[in-house]
C-alpha cells in the first residue's frame, strides 16, 4: 500500500534541480505575480519573526515586512540561486531593517540638533510582570545596537565579521554589543 500524499510524478520538480524556491523565484523575476505570492506565503512568517525581533516598536513590524517584500520584488534579478531563496531573503530583510534604523537615526539626530530639549533614551519599565519575562519585550528594551547584534548573532547565527560588514562597524564593536545585550537581557528577564 502506498503512503498518502502526492507521488513523485505529481510533485512539482524544479527544472534546474536546485533549491525548491528557485523555480518560483525565476518565474517571479519574469513577472509572474502568482509565483511571488507563493514565495511570500512561504516566507512571510520567518520575515515577520525577524522584523519583530529587530524592531523596537511592535507597530513597525507590519511596515518592515511590507518593505522587505517590496524590496525583494524589486531585487529579484539579484537572486542567482547560489544559496537558498530563504537565505537571500533573510539577508535582504536584515539590510532593509538596518537601513531603516540608520535613516531613523539620521532623522532623530536632525531633530535633536534643532531642539534644546534633553531626551531620555533609557528604556521605559515594562507595564506588567508578564512582559518583563517575555524575550520579545526584553529585546525591545535593549539599545538598538545591542538588540541588532544579539538578534543577528544569537538568534540568526551570523558571525561577528558578518555582522560588522552588515552594520558598518568593527567586529570588536559587535562583540562588545553582544556582551552588553546578553548582560542587559539577563537583568530584564530576572526582574
Amino acid at each position: 500500500m502506498r503512503a498518502p500524499g502526492p507521488s513523485l510524478r505529481e510533485r512539482p520538480v524544479s527544472v534546474s534541480g536546485l533549491f525548491p524556491d528557485d523555480e518560483l523565484a525565476r518565474r517571479a523575476r519574469d513577472g509572474d505575480v502568482a509565483a511571488f505570492e507563493q514565495l511570500y506565503r512561504a516566507h512571510a512568517a520567518a520575515v515577520t519573526a525577524l522584523a519583530r525581533r529587530m524592531a523596537r516598536d511592535p507597530s513597525d513590524v507590519a511596515e518592515l515586512v511590507q518593505d522587505i517584500f517590496v524590496r525583494a520584488w524589486e531585487q529579484l534579478a539579484t537572486f542567482k540561486g547560489h544559496s537558498a531563496f530563504s537565505t537571500w531573503l533573510h539577508r535582504l530583510g536584515v539590510n532593509v531593517i538596518l537601513n531603516r534604523f540608520r535613516a531613523a537615526g539620521r532623522q532623530e539626530e536632525r531633530w535633536i540638533a534643532d531642539s534644546d530639549e534633553v531626551i531620555d533614551r533609557s528604556p521605559s519599565p515594562a507595564a506588567d510582570v508578564d512582559a518583563r519575562i517575555d524575550l520579545d519585550a526584553a529585546l525591545a528594551r535593549l539599545p538598538e545596537g545591542a538588540r541588532v547584534v544579539f538578534v543577528l548573532h544569537d538568534l540568526q547565527g551570523y558571525s561577528h565579521d558578518e555582522i560588522a560588514a552588515m552594520t558598518g562597524t568593527a567586529a570588536g564593536t559587535s562583540r562588545a554589543q553582544l556582551w552588553r545585550a546578553r548582560r542587559q537581557l539577563m537583568r530584564y528577564l530576572d526582574a
